[in-house]
């Protein structure tokens, strides 16, 4: 689901070096198929142009209040009125000290004021300016006013201090907005989310593995949140940034997992178990690394089998939903619905691991989604991001059902 698709968005730009990560917020906006009107303070025409701007939002850009001086048309009402989510990126500590003391002198301050519902605020400045303990109270009082700010990152800063006050990646920045537009339709329920592989050492250096990025676990978990959820990430070793406002909890072997899934449990109405967790481990590891000897030719491991945290966790939570997935190479139907029967899941996702785009590391997944009532629904090539958000289409009613009984 593209939660910015036809939403309008107004973005003010203010006058700091960080303005040049402003054009590529508005690519990402205008790809995600949202208007973006663009409002520019004249400082922050000293670091991009309003041309560059007008070219990525294909919108004229303001630039000043009397841009707006023709026609009926009262745009420093009219456009705070229609906008779905404003922006302001970068924002200044003197933009910010406006906002918070009610200083309405340009256009930008104007519609601020003008707007009634809360502000994705991304400041960015100097280290020593962030830190200011008057920029930290405005930063608090538009908080207490119920805007959005969106914390700075740390890092090299242009003017050659190191420290916060990086303005927060433009991705970053969308799924600010993203989380901010999304259908809040799973409000008020606990979800955990497993997702990646697990390691299980043989010594400090060698383990059993498999090729799991999470990819699909940490979509499941994203959207979960964004639409309301609260969510806990248990997950193995992934690369993947955690997305914003889920609790992440990092594991490596299966009996972590299951440790962690078990600390989580309590008030959960959801578990989906993403994770592809390593069947077996050895059953001896060892605490030293392992030298290779020559007169060895071959080497016995003794492997015992890890804890089935999905089959454990279907004891435990009777009263919630619980999805699996099963990743299959051959009889993908049969084996998918007997794992879902033999560990008392609610429905499992099965997919082919030999089927083009779909499996381990891939941006995209397909299959079919297996109900207990015996139902099947077929999900096509696409995004693991759009078939997350199918998913849980497909998860809601079936959790409202068994919550009412």
């Amino acid at each position: 689901m593209n939660y910015l698709k036809g939403k309008k968005i107004l973005l003010g730009i203010t006058g700091g070096i960080a303005a040049y990560k402003s054009c590529e917020l508005v690519r990402l906006l205008i790809k995600k198929e949202a208007t973006v009107n663009v409002v520019m303070t004249e400082n922050a025409k000293k670091f991009i142009t309003p041309l560059t701007c007008q070219t990525l939002s294909q919108n004229p850009v303001i630039e000043s209040t009397f841009d707006t001086m023709h026609g009926a048309e009262i745009k420093h009402i009219t456009l705070p009125d229609e906008a779905d989510a404003f922006v302001v990126a970068p924002a200044t500590a003197n933009f910010i000290g406006k906002l918070a003391s009610g200083i309405a002198d340009d256009f930008l301050s104007t519609i601020a004021l003008a707007y009634t519902r809360p502000i994705l605020i991304a400041p960015a400045m100097n280290v020593h300016m962030y830190e200011n303990k008057i920029v930290q109270r405005n930063i608090k009082t538009l908080k207490d006013y119920g805007h959005i700010i969106i914390e700075p990152a740390s890092g090299y800063l242009a003017c050659g201090y190191e420290g916060k006050g990086r303005m927060e990646e433009p991705a970053r920045i969308l799924e600010r907005i993203e989380y901010f537009l999304a259908p809040k339709d799973f409000s008020g329920i606990k979800a955990i989310v497993t997702a990646g592989p697990t390691r299980e050492h043989i010594d400090p250096v060698r383990y059993i593995s498999n090729p799991s990025t999470g990819k699909m676990g940490y979509a499941l978990a994203r959207k979960l949140a964004m639409r309301g959820a609260r969510v806990v990430l248990i997950s193995g070793p992934s690369t993947i940034e955690p997305p914003y406002g889920v609790e992440l909890v990092r594991v490596t072997s299966a009996e972590e997992m299951m440790k962690k899934t078990e600390e989580n449990l309590d008030d959960t109405a959801i578990f989906i178990g993403a994770a592809a967790v390593a069947d077996f481990r050895p059953e001896k590891p060892v605490s030293q690394k392992m030298k290779k000897e020559k007169k060895e030719k071959k080497l016995t491991l003794t492997l015992v089998k890890t804890p089935d945290i999905i089959s454990e966790v279907a004891k435990k939570l009777k009263d919630g939903i619980i999805v699996g997935f099963a990743a299959e190479t051959e009889n993908l139907m049969k084996n998918a619905t007997e794992k879902m029967k033999k560990k008392g899941l609610d429905m499992i996702f099965a997919n082919d691991l030999t089927a083009a785009g779909s499996g381990f590391g891939t941006e995209t997944n397909s299959g079919y989604l297996i109900n207990r009532d015996g139902t099947v629904k077929k999900f096509e090539i696409q995004s693991k991001e759009d078939l997350a958000d199918q998913l849980l289409d497909e998860i809601i009613p079936e959790l409202k059902k068994k919550l009412s009984r």
